[in-house]
Order: structure tokens, then sequence, then C-alpha cells
């Protein structure tokens, strides 16, 4: 039996299951994922390497900006499965292309 979360693990099976417990990342961390056929390769509960680290995947939002808030009221078909690095990197790369609101900077005045 593969690992689950404590809370919520109906929802985070059926994403999982949808996902074939493997990461659904297909290139927005960064990484093109060539040895995954363009899909990262990383899969629940197995090792990044021989001596790598045990991977645990996780039900986000295909929007990795999402709030905390409005992740926690979307659906199962609107999460998709990540690894750690991937969602992280997806995270970082959307923050920097993400357009600047229309909020005032710090010394306009």
């Amino acid at each position: 039996m593969k690992s689950q979360p404590i809370v919520g693990a109906a929802l985070f099976r059926t994403v999982m299951e949808a996902a074939g417990y493997r990461c659904q990342c297909a290139g927005e961390c960064g990484n093109p994922h060539a040895k995954g056929d363009g899909r990262c390769p990383h899969e629940h509960d197995h090792y990044t390497s021989k001596h790598g680290r045990r991977v645990r995947l996780m039900a986000a939002p295909a929007d990795p900006l999402a709030s905390d808030v409005a992740a926690a009221r979307l659906p199962a078909g609107a999460l998709r499965a990540w690894c750690p690095d991937c969602h992280t990197a997806a995270a970082r790369r959307a923050s920097a292309t993400a357009p600047v609101g229309d909020a005032p900077g710090l010394f306009d005045l």
C-alpha cells in the first residue's frame, strides 16, 4: 500500500490514481524532463536515485500560485500530482513571470 496523508486521503488517492502515482509536471518547472518523455519521472514512494531521497507526491492545483484558500476549494479534477521539486520550481517560475498589479511602489507618492 502506498503512503497517503492522514487528512484528505480520499481526495489524494483520486488525484494520484488519475496520475498513475507519477508527477504530472510537463515542463512547467523549467525542466524539459527529456528522460521521462516530457513528463517528470518521479513516482510516489519511489526514490529519486539509487542513493537519493524518497519522493512524496502532493495533490496541488495546476496553477502553482493558487492561494491556500482557493486550493482547498478545488475539486479533484482541478488538482494535479506534483513532486515537491517540480512544484517549487513551477511556483518560482510562475511568480517571476506574473504581471505586477496596480499597487503603488514603495516610494510612489
